[in-house]
């Protein structure tokens, strides 16, 4: 596969907004309005904000592996301080400006240098005398450590969290590869679908069959399982 044809699946909808809301452990409601904008009543006047992050494709076509990326790490952004979104936009409209990228949240000089500019922006915009001091800059870097990049810094896969917790040291049993199953979830480093995993522990395969045959622990196979079961009963 060359890499025009990976730079091509990396930016391809492939998701439901339903679908990756599960994998980013949001409702599909919020997923939406950050992609999407949201109309808002004020004073009965309909207002709109305008979406935090550009689609891919068309709006009826869902989420890209990379716009997938971008979520998880809004999601960061928006999980321990409820800023509104139209802050978090200049703030990232800024970040865009001030190192000359495109998509910062996907960007490996996001990583470095965009956290740190973001975060004193967002300072700027937020009333910090009442919301007190911004201290999101740790839970980015969290999220960011989920994301693997290939040698140019362009992510290449993503382990989503599969619990709403939020640590460095939550573990990494899933992982998202455009380029396996689809970009659908799978056994890290073993490329077998949490969907197969799912069908044979309903079939009756118990969590140590499973573990034996894929050569990893219980609680590996277990929080695979979670993750697709779970995404089964939000469809």
């Amino acid at each position: 596969m060359g890499q025009l044809d990976i730079d091509r699946i990396r930016c391809t909808p492939v998701y439901s907004f339903v679908e990756a809301a599960h994998y980013l452990n949001l409702p599909v409601s919020t997923l939406s309005s950050w992609f999407r904008g949201q109309s808002y009543k004020h004073n009965d006047e309909i207002r709109r904000f305008q979406p935090v992050i550009r689609l891919d494709g068309e709006p009826g076509e869902g989420l890209s592996f990379l716009n997938l990326v971008e979520a998880h790490v809004l999601t960061a952004i928006r999980r321990e301080h409820r800023i509104p979104l139209q802050k978090v936009r200049r703030a990232l409209e800024y970040v865009e400006l001030e190192l000359g990228l495109q998509r910062p949240l996907t960007n490996t000089r996001f990583e470095t240098d965009g956290v740190d500019l973001l975060v004193r922006e967002l300072e700027k915009l937020v009333n910090i005398s009442q919301e007190g001091q911004l201290e999101i800059e740790p839970v980015v870097r969290t999220f960011l450590r989920r994301i693997k990049r290939d040698p140019e810094g362009v992510p290449i896969k993503l382990y989503p969290f599969t619990r709403t917790t939020v640590s460095d040291t939550e573990p990494e049993p899933v992982e998202i590869d455009p380029r396996v199953a689809f970009g659908r979830p799978v056994l890290a480093g073993r490329g077998v679908p949490t969907a197969v995993l799912a069908d044979r522990f309903t079939a009756g395969d118990s969590l140590a069959d499973l573990a034996q045959d894929y050569d990893t622990s219980t609680q590996v196979i277990e929080e695979a399982i979670r993750c697709q079961l779970s995404r089964r009963e939000a469809a």
